[in-house]
């Protein structure tokens, strides 16, 4: 099968079409003839690399899958041959208390197709039969394969960890981002107010067309005093992170007291500091957060198909350019999702 993978760490450039076996599945598992693959900054990381990081070389990344079911093992017996359907991306070991109790995310074992296992940024992608989900059938290919990673892991932090609810007020850094874009968007469901940070005012324009109340240009103004006027000093609930040292210390000034900052990357830096008086005197909640546990896309689903959800589809490019759309999402020059078709 023609697929996109890399023999050894570095930029774009290491990016290779490749000509690798189609891979078989085991009794459990369902093989999904790609259609579309979202990219994600993950894929960024783990191109680049990271101390500690092992993988089976050439590696295929690619977590965000939408396709048709190609083949199925043995023990599956419910998807039929050309089933659209949808990748979770999240792979854990099914047995463990942590498992069992739905929190699947925090399982010792658990993995992310892409990251640990081979990806979608290939023609076959072979995944557990549990990791399988209906394609939305409003949608296209290309905008289902914007929902799993961005949705799930933006669900997770905003109602999973931070606890977000009706009528708090919360700060979305990078909102043209995928994730970003997504918790706009579910903070607003919420009832919350969302004030979104952007670098462009187009991309403001496209935050606010999502539901955004209040836009923050971070290239333009400093968004702390920006957050300081639109809440009279009150500052906000809760703090969407994913940027990390750039924006750490001022995100963490932004909390009132009793408030949380919830994150789930560092794209800037993940080397911070944190003055221990400002923690315990406002009582302020630092919660890290990954992914989130598969229930929880089911979720975002039935709000999809309801039309409450969308998907943000920046644009599509034939999988011989992923080299072109990292470097498209490493200028920061997209809002929503990069889509790659095999």
């Amino acid at each position: 099968m023609r697929a996109i993978a890399f023999q050894k760490h570095g930029g774009p450039e290491v990016l290779e079409l490749m000509d690798l076996p189609i891979p078989t599945p085991g009794a459990k598992d369902v093989r999904v003839k790609v259609k579309a693959v979202a990219l994600n900054h993950l894929d960024l990381w783990v191109r680049k690399g990271w101390p500690g990081l092992k993988l089976a070389l050439p590696h295929v990344l690619g977590s965000d899958v939408a396709g048709v079911v190609d083949a199925v093992g043995a023990e599956v017996t419910d998807l039929p041959s050309g089933t659209e359907v949808l990748v979770n991306p999240g792979l854990s070991c099914g047995a463990c208390a942590r498992c069992l109790a739905g929190d699947d995310v925090l399982c010792r074992h658990y993995k992310i197709i892409g990251e640990d296992v081979a990806g979608g940024y290939a023609e076959f992608v072979c995944v557990p039969r549990q990791n399988i989900l209906p394609k939305p059938k409003k949608l296209s290919f290309e905008q289902a394969a914007c929902l799993p990673l961005t949705f799930l892991t933006a669900w997770h932090m905003l109602f999973g960890r931070a606890k977000l609810s009706a009528g708090e007020t919360v700060l979305i850094h990078a909102a043209g981002s995928g994730v970003g874009s997504a918790a706009v968007q579910l903070a607003k469901l919420a009832g919350a107010t969302v004030i979104a940070t952007a670098s462009t005012s187009e991309k403001l324009g496209k935050a606010k067309s999502l539901g955004a109340d209040h836009l923050v240009n971070y290239a333009e103004s400093d968004f702390l005093d920006e957050v300081k006027k639109l809440t009279s000093r009150r500052m906000v609930d809760v703090v969407f992170e994913h940027v990390g040292a750039t924006t750490w210390e001022k995100s963490i000034a932004c909390l009132s007291k009793g408030g949380r900052l919830v994150i789930c990357g560092a794209t800037s830096g993940h080397d911070v500091q944190l003055d221990l008086r400002t923690l315990f005197y406002k009582s302020i909640s630092l919660l890290g957060s990954t992914m989130g546990s598969k229930s929880e896309l089911f979720k975002v689903l039935e709000l999809v198909e309801l039309g409450r959800l969308v998907p943000v589809l920046d644009r599509v490019l034939p999988l011989e350019k992923a080299a072109e759309a990292h470097g498209l999402l490493a200028e920061r020059k997209t809002f929503g999702n990069v889509v790659l078709t095999p």
